[in-house]
């Protein structure tokens, strides 16, 4: 095969070559751009979505498929729908949190399910929540009686927070007047055998306490697995299985 034949060969291979660098290349600029996007918005919204939220949420994660299956498609054509979601997004959370009118008329107010121990059949027909839906919840939270529960809310993000009678509730050191000493909460020390330093030096230690903490364990970090210590000094050691 001469030169003249294998050149419609090379031109080809380079061109696929380079449609994977493209669609490489737009992964991670695309991959970037959502990152931003969702670390502005908030973790309230990573967290608990409202209706609007989601509606939103998924249709950027419909525009942001677009360029990276056509890299034919100009990157701002996926881009600048991208970001007036961003921006209507940022602008309807801004307004919604200076009045709670609109925030009632865009997200709904939560529904109140169980008052006094009954279940509310209206409601739940109203938010057609199952009455299978209503027990699981319950259930994973612990919850065995419903006539224990004062009230029982649907809140707007699809969760169900509930009430029980104060009778219900476990009694506290407070209720029964027993002292309790506050140990904050525990610092890690060594994750996975890294050392956290910036956290050995949050929590008030030094090299010479943590080397005394590591001497049963030869004083070698990376034999560690997890390491905390709490605002009282107490430490919680966890050494590295030994792997077969």
């Amino acid at each position: 095969m001469t030169h003249r034949h294998l050149v419609p060969f090379i031109i080809v291979y380079l061109g696929v070559k380079l449609s994977l660098a493209i669609i490489f290349i737009r992964t991670l600029l695309i991959y970037a751009l959502l990152h931003l996007f969702l670390r502005l918005l908030g973790k309230r919204q990573l967290g608990e979505m409202e209706l609007s939220e989601f509606l939103i949420a998924s249709l950027i994660a419909d525009l942001a498929a677009n360029p990276l299956q056509d890299i034919g498609m100009p990157m701002l054509n996926g881009v600048i729908p991208i970001l007036t979601l961003f921006c209507c997004e940022m602008l309807i959370s801004s307004l919604t949190m200076r009045s709670i009118r609109l925030r009632s008329l865009l997200f709904g107010e939560p529904s109140l399910l169980i008052r006094h121990g009954v279940i509310d059949q209206r409601q739940m027909r109203r938010n057609c929540y199952m009455l299978d839906e209503l027990l699981a919840e319950l259930r994973a939270l612990g919850i065995r009686d419903i006539a224990s529960i004062e009230y029982a809310f649907l809140e707007t993000n699809g969760k169900l927070s509930v009430l029980p009678y104060a009778s219900e509730l476990p009694a506290t050191c407070a209720d029964l007047g027993v002292k309790t000493e506050n140990c904050g909460y525990p610092r890690i020390l060594i994750s996975d055998g890294r050392l956290i330093k910036a956290n050995l030096t949050r929590s008030g230690h030094d090299d010479a306490w943590l080397r005394s903490q590591l001497r049963p364990y030869g004083g070698d970090s990376t034999r560690i697995f997890l390491m905390t210590v709490d605002g009282a000094g107490r430490v919680y050691c966890v050494p590295k299985e030994e792997q077969a």
